[in-house]
Formats: structure tokens, C-alpha cells, sequence
């Protein structure tokens, strides 16, 4: 197999992955064995397409092999379900099913089946964290060590968080299903932070050598756009795609022409798509109108609006930036949020105060090993002048991260505060 078919099948696999798994849980109740089934297609587009070649429509031919596969799944099922009932053994009643209907089932014009997918793996029986880690697996096809580094926790956790889930999502016959009333009220809370994790990791990428993942991102806010019609008058539902589509708006200006990573103050904001700015701050005004300004992604929104509305970087509203972080930290605290307002206020006030409020946190065993907070504390003594602390803090940046991107940007910058200490006498 070449290298580029083999990278090709990776990349469509990734991006439909999520789609085939939807479609077979629906049919055979078991997301675990629905993601077997799935990885079973791929396992035959890696025996056939380097021969035969990438087919037209790669996504289809995966969703089509699946098919092949549930179906025959499902009558073996149903035959050893008829030989147990002649044998006088108690079974379910058995539903009279042919081809067709099952392709029936398979078939999903409306792109309900991605959210059924988040609601099942969001399930009550299950922890907060292992919902999360379960469905973003299933969903977004991330991997342990991407799940683990968006929770700061080991791979091995993360792991036995997946396999537990599935057990008991398959040992309590949970149905496959979008919960109505109540009940999906209960898990909205679970499938608004996967969401988000979806697009955080297609935002900026953990690992690899991409630093977006456009596909993720267009993935959680298509599940947005479909909570937000089923729940129209929640404000974080609304909240959260506010603050996607904000974030979103940047990616065109992301990425340099060499493929190098922007970083927001560097970005040319005239290549910002001010269609999604436009939606994000609607979202945001609806949410106001709901009386929802205090919940997490509304607050997140807020910020998100700050850099939306100013046309260059220095004429964005530093102050009123930390005042919303004041309010998220009371509110929802966290060490990132902790670090993230530091970084504010050493924008609004300067870097020595920024170095102050990041003092404490160095003390934070869950951002021992947060390349992030390296970075910021390094922009930050690079800021002030001391370049040497600068340096050592991008180069553990560097060594931290997983994302090729990142890394690059950490030790360019590291090679410019080791060349600016050298300079002084």
C-alpha cells in the first residue's frame, strides 16, 4: 500500500467515521458493536482500495460495505433467534424485517443519527467523564491521547473510561434514541461540553500535523444548529453556538501562506468571515434576550464577541475582557480559565501582572504537563523583557505539545528570546 492511499483512507475514515457508527448503532442497538462493524469497513477499503483504487465516492462505499455488514449481523441474530424459540427457549418477539427495511433504517436524510449518537453516549447511567470521553471517541473519532489531553488526564483513564461505557451502555440495552421531554433536558449539560470539545480539537488540533480540523468544527456546529432548533428557548444551547461560530469565523486567517500557525494578535482580520461574526453576535443577543449572560459558553461567547468587534488587534477591549473573566471564574472556575485570565490581564495591564496572577498556578499539578501554560508564560517574560526565562518556557512548550504546528512556533520563539538574552551585555 503507498503512503498516499494510506493516508487517504485514514482521512476519509476520520471524517465519516462518526456518520457509520450513527447509522449501524441505530440499527443494531450497540454503539460498542457499532464502532467494531464500522472498523470492520475500513479494515475492507484497506484490502481493496489500494488495488482497486480510491473509489469516487470513498464515504459512500464505507457506508455501503457497512450496510453489508449490519445486515448480515442482524439475520445471523434473527436466525439464532428462531432456532432458540424452536427449541422452546424464551426470546423477544421477533420483528418481521427485510433488505429493504434495513437500508431503510440505515438511511438518514435528516442527519438525526450523529445526534442520537452524542444522547446515547450521553446517557445517565454513565459518569459526566465517561459520556464525554465515549462520545467523543464515537463522534469525533479522536483519539485517547487527544481525549486525554483536552481532560489533563492519562491515556490509561481515558481507556478504561471508553471500555466501561460501553459495557454498560450494551449490558442495560440502552436504546438508540434523541430523548424527548425531561429526559434530554437531564443530558443537555454532557452533550453541549462534547460539542465543544469537538470543535475545540478541530480549532486546535492536539497532535499531528495539521493545526485545524475544519471537518470537526463544521461537525459541532451542524449538531448545534440541530440542538438549538430542538431547544430554542435554552440560552446555553444557543450560547455555545454563538461562541463556535465567533471562533469559527477566524479559520481563514488562521494559517499562513507557508502553512504556519497565526496566532490572534498576528492575524489579518480582514480575512475574518464577518457572515459568521454577524450569526455569532445574533446568537449572543438571543442569549441576552434569555436572560442567560452568566452560564459558561454565554460568558465564553462574550469574550469570543471582544476580538469580533474590534477591526485590529490593538483596538480590542482588554479591560472589559478581564472583567468577563472575573465573572467566569466566580462563576465556573477552573485553572485554565485562571491562566486564560492572567493572559488578559497582562494584555490589559502588562506583563509583570500577568506574570503575578500566573504565579500561583505553577503550583497546579493538572497544568504540569499543559504546553499552553508554558507558552503563556513565556510570551509574557518575553513581554517583559526577561529572555532568558522566556526561552527555557517556550522550549518546554515545545517539548509538551503534540501538535507539529505548535511545536514549530514554540522554538522559533525560543530561538528569538535565546538570540535577544545573547545580545544584552
Amino acid at each position: 500500500m503507498t503512503s498516499e492511499t494510506h493516508r487517504t483512507i485514514e482521512a476519509v475514515f476520520r471524517i465519516e467515521s462518526a456518520k457509520l457508527i450513527g447509522a449501524l448503532a441505530r440499527l443494531v442497538r450497540d454503539v460498542g458493536r457499532a464502532e467494531e462493524l464500522a472498523q470492520d469497513a475500513l479494515v475492507a477499503a484497506l484490502k481493496q482500495w489500494p488495488t482497486s483504487g480510491i473509489p469516487d465516492r470513498p464515504g459512500a462505499w464505507l457506508m455501503a460495505t457497512a450496510k453489508h455488514l449490519a445486515v448480515d449481523e442482524v439475520r445471523r441474530a434473527r436466525t439464532l433467534e428462531r432456532k432458540r424459540a424452536e427449541l422452546g427457549v424464551d426470546t423477544e418477539a421477533e420483528v418481521d424485517m427485510n433488505a429493504a427495511d434495513l437500508d431503510a433504517l440505515l438511511d438518514d436524510p435528516l442527519g438525526d443519527d450523529l445526534l442520537g449518537l452524542v444522547f446515547t453516549a450521553c446517557h445517565p447511567l454513565l459518569s459526566r467523564e465517561a459520556q464525554v470521553a465515549l462520545t467523543l471517541r464515537l463522534l469525533g473519532g479522536l483519539t485517547v491521547d487527544e481525549i486525554a489531553r483536552a481532560f489533563l488526564i492519562s491515556p490509561t483513564t481515558v481507556q478504561q473510561r471508553i471500555v466501561r461505557a460501553k459495557k454498560a451502555l450494551a449490558d442495560a440495552k440502552v436504546p438508540f434514541e434523541v430523548p424527548a421531554g425531561e429526559a434530554l433536558t437531564q443530558r443537555l449539560s454532557s452533550v453541549l461540553e462534547v460539542i465543544y470539545l469537538i470543535f475545540n480539537e478541530g480549532y486546535s488540533a492536539t497532535t499531528g500535523d495539521h493545526w485545524l480540523r475544519p471537518e470537526l468544527c463544521e461537525d459541532a456546529m451542524r449538531l448545534g444548529r440541530i440542538l438549538a432548533a430542538a431547544k430554542p428557548s435554552e440560552p446555553e444551547v444557543h450560547a455555545l453556538l454563538s461562541l463556535m461560530e465567533l471562533q469559527a469565523s477566524r479559520f481563514g486567517a488562521r494559517i499562513g501562506r507557508d502553512g504556519e500557525a497565526v496566532l490572534l494578535l498576528e492575524q489579518n482580520r480582514t480575512r475574518w468571515d464577518r457572515l459568521l461574526i454577524q450569526r455569532g453576535l445574533a446568537g449572543l443577543d438571543r442569549v441576552e434576550a434569555l436572560g442567560g449572560q452568566r452560564g459558561p459558553y454565554a460568558l465564553q461567547a462574550a469574550l469570543a464577541a471582544c476580538h469580533a468587534r474590534a477591526l485590529t488587534a490593538e483596538q480590542t477591549d482588554w479591560q472589559r475582557i478581564v472583567s468577563i473573566y472575573d465573572v467566569l471564574a466566580e462563576a465556573h472556575p477552573s485553572p485554565i480559565v485562571e491562566m486564560n485570565r492572567a493572559i488578559a490581564a497582562s494584555m490589559a495591564f502588562g506583563p509583570e501582572e500577568g506574570l503575578r496572577r500566573l504565579e500561583p498556578l505553577a503550583d497546579d499539578e493538572r497544568l504540569h504537563e499543559y504546553p499552553f501554560f508554558y507558552g503563556a508564560r513565556a510570551d509574557m517574560s518575553f513581554r517583559a523583557e526577561r529572555f532568558r526565562e522566556a526561552a527555557a518556557d517556550f522550549e518546554r512548550a515545545a517539548a509538551l505539545t503534540k501538535n507539529e504546528h505548535d511545536r514549530a512556533l514554540m522554538i522559533k520563539r525560543a530561538s528569538e528570546a535565546n538570540e535577544k538574552a545573547e545580545r544584552r551585555p
